[in-house]
């Protein structure tokens, strides 16, 4: 099998739009192309939404960045950034861990997770045990430890998993918004591992709730952003300005499957309050 090289791109089941024809085809879907290949003028952008975690081998190579030197571009001038926004980063990213599940002799994925309660329980996306194909599951610490992790219980159709890692992990516990508290326009921070990058914190908004997507058969009530989310943010904190989880960072839309374009989509917290409480009580 060709070895893949490069940051690679999102890859994962393809959640498509609610918003569709009966045959199951938007406007943006359709087959029809011009001889040479191509859509017509109208269909060119052709829209998907994909689970972000990230398929092991896909992240082969570096992260090329660009250097400033007498006839390179300048640099734009950063935005300043909320203080209120540098505590919620400063709190969460202590509860935040990568998560690897497979390998060996299997199919393996890389996503993120978050510590919910002193019994160090982590909350994750299913999808990325699914890539796992079942096989062992590992986390990495802020601190670079690492831990084999319990699966305490999955739930595909929300797409949520609980894990849980020794009591010696010490992991901060994130806290949890109250259902209903979200409201668009406020700003948010997704937390978590894209393309591998532990750690990781991008800032937006809250860009619209109940936004509709759909995972295969199931229908998924999203919280929507623009904070960038990448491939290995799955299962990460959307936190608000109090550091607050808002929602789990699971998928984004792209445009023939070319990686972020600011619409990202998280599942809200009451969902994921609610299903892990059921995880937890049966599982412990």
């Amino acid at each position: 099998m060709a070895v893949q090289t490069g940051l690679g791109e999102p890859r994962g089941p393809w959640f498509i739009s609610p918003e569709l024809d009966p045959d199951g085809r938007g406007w943006w879907d359709a087959p029809e192309r011009d001889p040479g290949g191509r859509r017509p003028g109208r269909l060119l952008a052709v829209l998907g939404v994909v689970a972000v975690s990230a398929v092991s081998g896909a992240l082969a190579g570096g992260v090329v960045a660009s250097r400033d030197g007498a006839g390179g571009p300048a640099a734009a001038s950063a935005a300043p950034v909320p203080a209120e926004l540098v505590t919620a980063a400063e709190r969460t990213v202590p509860g935040v861990v990568s998560v690897l599940a497979g390998g060996a002799t299997g199919g393996s994925a890389t996503g993120s997770g978050f510590a919910v309660d002193d019994q160090q329980h982590l909350i994750t996306n299913d999808h990325i045990l699914a890539k796992g194909g079942g096989g062992p599951v590992t986390v990495e610490l802020p601190d670079g430890r690492r831990f084999a992790a319990e699966v305490v219980g999955r739930e595909p159709r929300s797409d949520l998993a609980v894990l849980k890692v020794p009591p010696s992990a010490g992991l901060t516990p994130l806290p949890l918004a109250k259902p209903g508290a979200t409201r668009v326009g406020e700003p948010v921070l997704a937390v978590g591992s894209p393309l591998g990058l532990a750690g990781t914190v991008t800032a937006g908004i809250v860009s619209a709730l109940d936004r509709q997507v759909r995972l295969g058969n199931n229908r998924h009530s999203a919280v929507q952003t623009d904070a960038s989310i990448n491939p290995g943010n799955s299962g990460g904190p959307l936190v608000n300005a109090r550091g607050e989880v808002v929602g789990v960072n699971t998928a984004i839309a792209t445009i023939d499957g070319n990686g972020s374009i600011g619409i990202g989509f998280a599942i809200p917290i009451d969902q994921v309050q609610q299903t892990a409480d059921t995880i937890i009580g049966k599982g412990g």
